[in-house]
């Protein structure tokens, strides 16, 4: 399942609002890809990537903080999007950062973390696979769903409490997104892709 070099992987949180509990999610989600020892994470935080909320035309400079950011994405071999769901679909902020690039995304495997109160994130994930179908990537079967995410503490204070469940959810996604990662790029290298 491994290839001869680490996968390079960007961790995207997706939610930018006070409070959010996005970077929960991604700590654990981390900390379980840091278990691979075949995995070079990239942590992207949307609070924090700067980019602005109105796209510039074609003829137009792009601003640092997307060039930036567009640098990160090129470099990844895959990517795991870690999104809440608002409202049945994922928030703007990450629709901002998807619609800013487009060959950064290309051939590439993406899998989503989403999780909710109620919702368990799997509204955001379903309504993600024709977005980033439009931009040939390629999102993968399995996703990460996780409902009543704020509710999942254990009694030491740990997030989230021991689930074989969940746990078994993990590998199998970080299984296939590796397994995609390392046959995408392997067919990049050998013939560049065409859009």
């Amino acid at each position: 399942m491994t290839g001869p070099h680490p996968v390079r992987v960007a961790l995207i949180v997706g939610s930018t609002r006070t409070g959010r509990f996005g970077p929960t999610v991604a700590d654990w989600f981390a900390g379980r890809m840091g278990r691979r020892r075949v995995v070079d994470l990239d942590r992207i935080d949307l609070a924090t990537a700067a980019l602005p909320d109105r796209l510039t035309d074609h003829d137009e400079p792009v601003p640092p903080a997307v060039r930036e950011l567009g640098e990160r994405l090129a470099a990844a071999d895959a990517f795991v999007l870690v999104t809440p769901e608002y409202n049945r679909s994922f928030p703007a902020a990450v629709k901002n950062a998807v619609d800013w690039f487009d060959a950064e995304w290309a051939a590439k495997p993406v899998t989503v973390v989403g999780y909710g109160g109620d919702a368990d994130g799997g509204h955001a994930a379903a309504q993600l696979r024709p977005v980033f179908g439009e931009l040939n990537a390629v999102l993968i079967r399995r996703t990460v769903t996780i409902t009543k995410a704020w509710q999942r503490y254990a009694s030491d204070g740990s997030w989230p409490r021991r689930d074989p469940e969940l746990d078994e959810a993990v590998d199998g996604v970080l299984d296939q997104l590796l397994w995609w990662a390392n046959a995408l790029r392997e067919a990049r290298a050998k013939t560049p892709f065409v859009r």
